[in-house]
């Protein structure tokens, strides 16, 4: 299970971004003005953080379930 202990944003909200990055590699800043059309304001920086910390988890639990 991947925590999310300390996150300000929702899970939900984390995990879209951290999918939409990996899957279509767009940049930090287009991800950021996708979110903001989606209403949520959220730095390219903290983007690059998310899916720094998250996405080598979320692989590893996507390995488990095949």
């Amino acid at each position: 299970m991947i925590s999310f202990k300390g996150a300000q944003y929702p899970k939900d909200v984390i995990l879209f971004a951290v999918f939409f990055h990996v899957r279509y590699g767009v940049s930090y800043r287009d991800l950021e003005e996708i979110m903001g059309e989606r209403g949520v304001s959220v730095d390219h920086t903290t983007l690059n953080r998310w899916v720094t910390r998250y996405s080598s988890t979320i692989a590893e639990a996507a390995r488990r379930r095949r």
